[in-house]
């Protein structure tokens, strides 16, 4: 059990598998200057935590404390903070990738990070959602400014991100087209998918032409094949940062644009984010919580591939 000055929390001394992780037990973070503490009632889960648990990606060699996402109760706020004070109900994103450490009790991080979290949804729902609302936005409306009418082309679409963005896309007023399995098709059509292809029967590539937009989570080939589905001046927006670069020249040489992004933490986003929350327009599915100290379960189950929208831990 941890104490008034310590807190639980899933880290790992090597890289691995989901059986590297454990719960230890760390000294309890005191705000810096604009940054809060944050009592973590609940934290998603996803990819980006086990591709760094497996091979250290950005963060390098172990020991660290995963995650990003969090919902939470304002505990403490560091001087200067205008904006929140103990017992204030906030979900955000922690910096990616180097402001990890949400898979614990507590957590500081820059109070620009949070905005308040919207009543009508619980923490465990609140906190699935920034990492992967904060990518949808940013590709879909920071990047590619989409627009009314415009046709978007959504890959992995009953994944994390892909759920999200089908919801912010049909926000924004766009006719959504989405690739997932079979199985997944009612599940985004209720969230308003308007054409969907099962990638195992069907090339995307044949079924879809002129689109606006396309929205890559899966990367390698697919990124290629994508640009050619683009109408002229169209674009693809990747959010796996690093592939090959011959994806920006072949993009120019179709007469359409491709860029890599990194989702960035941005309380302005969260607002939108909330907004879209409170207007009914944007709802987390969530496929399994597990308890802080089952984190390896949850990696496990996020590693087979098999669930459909978000997994969370919850921490008491």
């Amino acid at each position: 059990m941890s104490s008034e000055n310590t807190m639980r929390a899933i880290s790992q001394d090597v890289l691995g598998g989901p059986e590297v992780l454990k719960e230890i037990e760390l000294e309890r973070p005191d705000p810096r200057p604009n940054e809060v503490l944050v009592r973590v009632r609940a934290a998603g889960v996803n990819p980006t935590d086990w591709k760094h648990r497996a091979t250290g990606g950005f963060l390098g060699e172990p020991p660290f404390v995963l995650g990003w996402d969090v919902s939470g109760v304002v505990e403490a706020a560091g001087i200067g903070v205008a904006h929140f004070r103990p017992g204030d109900e906030v979900f955000g994103m922690l910096s990616y990738p180097f402001g990890h450490g949400s898979h614990a009790e507590y957590v500081t991080a820059p109070a620009r990070a949070f905005t308040h979290k919207p009543s009508g949804i619980d923490h465990t729902e609140a906190g699935a959602l920034p990492l992967v609302s904060l990518t949808a936005w940013q590709a879909l409306v920071e990047t590619a400014d989409l627009r009314p009418g415009q046709r978007v082309l959504i890959h992995a679409a009953g994944g994390g991100v892909g759920h999200v963005a089908v919801q912010i896309a049909k926000a924004r007023g766009a006719h959504v087209i989405g690739t997932a399995s079979a199985g997944k098709h009612d599940f985004l059509r209720g969230l308003g998918a308007d054409e969907l292809i099962d990638y195992r029967e069907t090339d995307f590539a044949e079924a879809v032409r002129d689109v606006d937009v396309v929205l890559d989570a899966i990367g390698g080939e697919y990124s290629f094949r994508s640009l050619r589905v683009l109408r002229e001046g169209g674009l693809l927006v990747s959010i796996l940062p690093l592939g090959s670069p011959d994806l920006f020249k072949e993009a120019e040489g179709l007469g359409v644009r491709a860029v890599r992004m990194l989702v960035d933490a941005d309380r302005s986003g969260m607002r939108a984010i909330a907004g879209l929350v409170d207007s009914g327009k944007l709802r987390a599915t969530i496929a399994e919580t597990f308890p802080l100290a089952d984190a390896a379960k949850a990696h496990a189950l996020g590693e087979s591939g098999r669930t459909m929208g978000k997994i969370v831990l919850r921490v008491s």
